[in-house]
């Protein structure tokens, strides 16, 4: 399917910011791992989580769910016999933890996803899974993949790459035979392993670790205790609206946002303020209004996610914006660095492409073209935002990939004023 997206300088409305994804598919694996019934408020019910739950059930999880509400009464670590191979879609959150989490158990299991699934290098963590006593086979480190426990514990070396090969380790690890030790050289995106410890917490779970976050004592034979939680807005997510109120705002009011939660790309505001941007808060609400954005320097490595739209953002700024210390964009569901300076280069942007990041250089008249979401639902948020601005009607490919964690972003950009058309040809 193709969006076409029409220009629009005056949005106006409410955005009430759907669950955060990291909370939700922890959320998840925490209550599989618990031995009794835990209530998860306010889910984020999109694809990816959709993934997280099928996992959950086929390896023992009992679950009944409204769109409001998930009851979960978890197995421990005593998985189905048979739960064969596991489609995971195109999770890549919850592969990198279900696999760490199944290793747990006596039986092999099988992961599997769709094409883009299978491009998200695991071999870090299939490395450390090994060193700590798992069986573990794939495709030269991707999807497919099987793993077979015991999980015994022990110490090794983790890769710091992407923070969901710790996170997957740690969730696992309370629960393995032995105690751990883990050990880091370097950590990107380190506040996605502060909401993994507060969740650990939160199920009775005890882990020593240093305040760089680069080693860790984890004591085995931990139980999760079952839990009843709310699960906070995703500050993700709410970059899109905020990025589209700086963009083409009359008002633009973004709901439900905590700022006192750990998710990193709580910062995106931030940025977007060091911008320039017309940022204030009424009522609880945050309030966006179209702004004369300036360029600046943003070290993205804690928000990779945010990438995409502070790309877009850049390209609307005047003078120079430098988006750096962020090579894990690399490694998403694309290349987003690469993705991303290609299709604003189809618009008309003025972008260096850096190993790292990217530089753009703003202030130049972005104009409507073919662009291609590259199935990456970020991606796609993005290319929208930079089509309101834009001069004629931007196409977006496949722009119905924002499914995968925003299933309402269509409807509710449409309520603000957004022109959003599908079609299957140009």
């Amino acid at each position: 399917m193709i969006w076409k997206i029409s220009p629009c300088s005056q949005l106006s409305g409410r955005i009430a910011v759907p669950g955060s994804k990291s909370h939700t598919i922890r959320a998840v694996v925490a209550a599989l791992l618990a031995e009794g019934t835990s209530e998860i408020h306010a889910p984020l019910y999109s694809a990816d989580t959709r993934s997280a739950l099928a996992a959950a059930r086929a390896l023992g999880a009992t679950i009944n769910e409204t769109p409001s509400l998930w009851q979960i009464t978890g197995c421990g670590k005593n998985f189905t016999a048979n739960a064969g191979t596991i489609d995971l879609g195109n999770s890549g959150t919850t592969m990198r933890i279900i696999t760490a989490v199944s290793a747990l158990g006596k039986n092999r299991v099988t992961f599997d996803g769709d094409s883009s699934l299978r491009t998200r290098i695991m071999a870090g963590e299939l490395a450390a899974l090994s060193a700590l006593g798992a069986e573990c086979s794939s495709t030269n480190g991707f999807a497919p993949l099987s793993v077979t426990g015991p999980l015994q514990g022990g110490s090794t070396q983790v890769d710091g790459t992407t923070s969901q090969y710790l996170t997957a380790l740690l969730m696992a690890l309370v629960m393995a035979e032995n105690d751990s030790v883990l050990t880091l050289d370097f950590l990107n995106e380190a506040d996605y392993v502060r909401i993994t410890l507060d969740w650990l917490k939160r199920c009775g779970i005890c882990v020593k670790y240093t305040d760089d976050l680069l080693h860790f004592e984890i004591p085995g034979n931990q139980h999760y205790q079952p839990f009843s939680r709310i699960i906070p807005a995703d500050f993700s997510t709410a970059a899109f609206p905020l990025g589209a109120g700086v963009i083409a705002g009359k008002e633009v009011r973004i709901a439900n946002l905590d700022f006192d939660d750990l998710q990193g790309d709580k910062k995106v505001f931030d940025h977007v303020r060091a911008m320039n941007g017309d940022i204030t808060v009424d009522n609880g609400e945050v309030v966006v209004r179209r702004s004369a954005l300036k360029g600046g320097t943003f070290d993205l490595n804690a928000t990779p996610d945010a990438l995409p739209l502070m790309a877009v953002l850049g390209c609307y700024a005047q003078g120079e914006t430098h988006l750096a210390n962020v090579p894990q964009a690399r490694l998403k569901e694309c290349d987003r660095i690469a993705c991303m300076t290609g299709e604003l280069r189809k618009m008309g942007a003025e972008i260096e492409e850096l190993d790292d990041g990217m530089i753009i250089h703003g202030g130049k008249t972005l104009h409507g073209a073919l662009t291609d979401s590259y199935g990456d639902h970020r991606i796609a948020m993005a290319l929208t935002v930079a089509a309101l601005g834009a001069e004629g009607t931007t196409l977006i490919k496949d722009g119905e990939c924002c499914q995968v964690t925003y299933p309402a972003f269509a409807d509710d950009f449409s309520r603000l004023g957004v022109s959003i058309k599908e079609s299957v040809q140009p």
